[in-house]
């Protein structure tokens, strides 16, 4: 029987912060706690941190949170986390060095070693992933080559959600929708790539025993219970990565729905129930056990705009308008006809992942003339990546012979109405703004929500539980400029996939 107050705790150990909230059974957020940590830079290109943060940091986030609720009303607590970081520990689950996060960049060399010892089409088709520099492998390949002493220590090579898994539970488990996006799965068998493993001279017992997300993965120890406030015995229900988690809590689960995440990278994805590899997209688990998540991502997303405006409009702060510069800006664009009066770019500010995954991949700006301005370059900005959004949106939807029904947005850029319509223009998808602010962490909640009993099943949780708002149509008459404009940018995309 379920009690009326009933609670779940999603956590949400991100880049940054730890933050934890208590969900109801109608999907309100009534408690939460954060703690942040830091992220370390040891050489130019390289971002580590400290892991043992990661579990002081939730256990004074879910310590915050249980001051405003009655302990008793806890039924489950769910992990989400950064994807693809990851810490090598020893046997008591202690980390060795510090962990080497996902945006490392030390891997170059080891990305090109994969490629040429197995070929890139190989490792794509069994670990959903084109070689690159953001899945764990190269990095945990880095260590083997660069830092033997430290591997010869290793117990467990740990994802976020396993290393939090071991510190609540005693158990070194994970989900397999957290696991995945180390690179290292052969997808299709839900194992460990032994194959892969071996011939790198790693194995299998070196990474966490796996359970489906959604499943009971241990209870809290006394330990546990001792560090967070939490009762022992209390279920702990494996989880997913943040991305995933995402689109579940923006009920991305079925009816051709995908989600789009406006944040300082953007990413989008919808499930599907059959095994695709392209490289236009990677293949995750998704948060539905039996289901795959097929998952696009541009690292330069707000990060692009937030560049633009501490670097080019840092003057706008002294307009005393009380309007932001974003806002000033957002302003002026609107007022602009699509295509920012023949300003144009390839939003490549942090390298490029699908469709060309090139890490040597840069910006291109074409069209300069004496009469533009920032207003103009802001609405480039905000088109280049709409572009770019469409040239992946296609890919899958190709790739999957389905057409996406509409894109439900979140994160920070889902606030700007210009963007939201450009969108909504360039692909010829609706828009529909999601009204979860924490759709990361509702994802865990509903994962939880569904373990111990509230819904019979992910998809009942998720139109229970997630709300949406305003919706972008497209404009015939727009969408037609921006077609025309589309092949212009398509052709000058392809330039940055040359040497």
């Amino acid at each position: 029987m379920i009690q009326n107050n009933a609670l779940v705790i999603g956590i949400d150990c991100s880049t940054t912060a730890c933050k934890a909230i208590a969900w109801n059974q109608q999907g309100k957020a009534v408690a939460s706690g954060k703690a942040s940590y830091p992220l370390l830079q040891p050489q130019a290109t390289w971002y580590e941190q400290d892991a043992a943060r990661w579990w002081h940091s939730t256990c004074e986030a879910i310590q915050q949170l249980l001051t405003q609720i009655k302990l008793s009303q806890v039924e489950a607590v769910c992990i989400t986390h950064q994807r693809e970081t990851f810490v090598a520990v020893d046997r008591e689950g202690q980390p060795v060095r510090n962990a080497i996060a996902w945006m490392d960049k030390r891997s170059r060399n080891q990305v090109a070693f994969l490629d040429e010892k197995f070929g890139g089409q190989y490792i794509n088709q069994v670990t959903g992933k084109p070689v690159s520099m953001t899945p764990s492998l190269a990095k945990i390949v880095w260590l083997t080559q660069h830092e033997p002493e430290n591997v010869a220590l290793t117990y467990k090579f740990l994802d976020v959600h396993g290393f939090l898994v071991y510190h609540l539970t005693g158990n070194f488990r994970t989900s397999l929708a957290c696991a995945d996006p180390m690179g290292a799965m052969n997808m299709e068998a839900h194992c460990w790539a032994t194959d892969l493993l071996t011939s790198l001279e790693l194995q299998e017992q070196q990474f966490a025993e796996l359970v489906p997300p959604g499943e009971v993965i241990g209870y809290v120890n006394e330990t546990g219970a001792a560090a967070t406030g939490l009762p022992k015995g209390l279920r702990v229900i494996a989880g997913a990565g943040d991305g995933q988690c995402a689109g579940l809590g923006a009920n991305a689960v079925g009816n051709s729905r995908a989600y789009l995440n406006l944040g300082t990278a953007i990413a989008s994805g919808i499930i599907s129930k059959e095994y695709f590899v392209d490289s236009s997209f990677r293949t995750m688990y998704a948060p539905i056990a039996g289901s795959y998540f097929l998952e696009t991502v541009l690292l330069g997303g707000v990060f692009t705009l937030t560049w633009f405006v501490e670097k080019f409009a840092s003057d706008l702060h002294n307009c005393n308008l009380n309007l932001s510069p974003l806002e000033i800006l957002e302003t002026a664009a609107a007022k602009l006809s699509p295509g920012a009066e023949g300003l144009m770019l390839v939003p490549y500010w942090n390298n490029v992942m699908n469709p060309y995954w090139d890490a040597n991949a840069a910006g291109i700006t074409i069209g300069w003339t004496g009469t533009h301005g920032k207003e103009h370059f802001y609405r480039a900005i905000l088109e280049g990546i709409a572009f770019e959004q469409r040239l992946v949106g296609d890919a899958v939807m190709s790739a999957t012979n389905q057409r996406f029904s509409e894109y439900v947005v979140m994160g920070g850029g889902s606030t700007s109405n210009l963007w939201c319509q450009i969108l909504a223009d360039v692909t010829g998808i609706p828009i529909v703004r999601s009204t979860t602010t924490e759709a990361t962490c509702l994802g865990a909640g509903i994962l939880a929500a569904v373990a111990v009993g509230w819904y019979p099943d992910i998809g009942t949780a998720a139109k229970c539980l997630t709300h949406t708002a305003e919706r972008f149509t497209p404009s015939q008459e727009k969408q037609a400029i921006y077609s025309k404009l589309y092949s212009s940018v398509f052709s000058i995309g392809r330039l940055a996939d040359l040497d």
